[in-house]
């Protein structure tokens, strides 16, 4: 008899699962909010870890394809001083593999594939322990029950309730989205600046990030610590009253390092949230959860990762493992708890470090990853 199997959300945890599942001939039904693939932007861009996401895509049988879309070139890190001073420039081997970059609409399609989702249904609740499995309650007033509820829906997930009280929390630092598109004929010097991968510059509690995108499109974070209420007077619809107040807030930068926002066009406010370093949660049979849904952290390259291993382990231990369902996810939860928990300090660090009162900190955290 196959299990009932639902994974809520279709970002990379969701996918992942569903597609290792796919694969092993395991029938899985992925619900997605979103009334379509393309209904709002994919985000930027990912670099996936040869021991954690690239691992995730080849238990999905996926490798190959993801290498011929992947940029190793997007390796490339540049760090810049306020002043424009280059202070590090490091450049990966031709044969550098280790974290290729690729777009997170490129991977979406790619993990896709033969899935079949089921777009437009919304989420609002679960119900474990019914009679009939868990229940699951959707926005259109429908119901519908499973063996096992997988909840891959990022930092706001509508099934962790089912399993832990607890809720994200600010981290005192705010990132200002924009972007570039066309970046090597619209803006020639830009594109020289950032090169094939990211060009960072790092302040007293404020960075600017540029990341290259496939296609010419360059995304620019502007980071910085800020009361979460920090634009109370300010309309962030308004694009030139937030490009006025970041310019002001980076004033005296190098004009070059300036013009990354000053040639940006839509503005998107992002402060960063987080879960507790070490969230667990007592198990519930029949419910669990993958990814930002689990174990939100700063974004400095390790949830996508996390979330897709995490994934292709659950599919295979379903599929492979024991006949009992529950003792599968029992088993993958603990897995994941330690291993998430690791980098979960690793970046919550990170992020004190990289936002800091001393610049030279995030200098000193790059040369321990990336030596000079």
């Amino acid at each position: 008899m196959r299990h009932r199997i639902a994974v809520v959300g279709s970002g990379p945890a969701g996918l992942t699962f569903a597609r290792v599942l796919h694969r092993h001939g395991h029938p899985v039904t992925v619900l997605e909010r979103d009334p379509a693939r393309d209904a709002r932007p994919p985000g930027g861009t990912l670099d996936l870890h040869e021991g954690l996401g690239q691992l995730a895509l080849d238990k999905a049988g996926l490798l190959a394809e993801f290498q011929a879309l992947s940029r190793p070139e997007g390796q490339t890190m540049r760090i810049l001083d306020a002043d424009g001073t280059v202070l590090r420039d490091w450049r990966p081997r031709p044969d550098d593999r280790a974290n290729p970059e690729i777009d997170r609409g490129q991977l979406r399609d790619l993990l896709l594939g033969p899935l079949d989702v089921q777009w437009g249904r919304g989420v609002t609740q679960v119900v474990p322990g019914t009679p009939d499995g868990v229940l699951v309650h959707f926005a259109d007033g429908r119901q519908e029950t499973f063996d096992l509820v997988v909840g891959a829906d990022g930092a706001w997930s509508r099934i962790r309730p089912a399993v832990s009280s607890v809720t994200p929390h600010y981290t005192g630092v705010t990132l200002v989205e924009t972007s570039l598109d066309d970046v090597d004929t619209r803006h020639p010097d830009l594109a020289r600046l950032i090169g094939d991968g990211s060009v960072a510059v790092y302040g007293v509690n404020r960075a600017l990030v540029a990341q290259r995108n496939s296609g010419g499109h360059v995304k620019v974070y502007a980071q910085f610590r800020a009361p979460l209420d920090w634009h109370t007077n300010l309309d962030l619809a308004d694009v030139e009253a937030v490009r006025s107040s970041l310019l002001a807030l980076f004033d005296g930068w190098a004009a070059p390092v300036l013009d990354l926002l000053r040639h940006g066009t839509v503005f998107v406010h992002r402060p960063l949230y987080v879960l507790p370093v070490s969230h667990t949660w007592t198990h519930v049979f029949g419910v669990t959860l993958l990814g930002d849904a689990a174990h939100l952290m700063p974004p400095l390259g390790a949830g996508a990762n996390l979330a897709m291993l995490e994934g292709a382990e659950l599919a295979e231990s379903i599929a492979n493992g024991p006949e009992d369902l529950d003792e599968a996810v029992r088993a993958c939860e603990e897995q994941m708890w330690a291993r998430a928990g690791r980098w979960a300090k690793i970046t919550t660090a990170g992020l004190e470090r990289l936002v800091s009162p001393d610049p030279a900190e995030a200098l000193a955290l790059f040369d321990q990853v990336q030596p000079s």
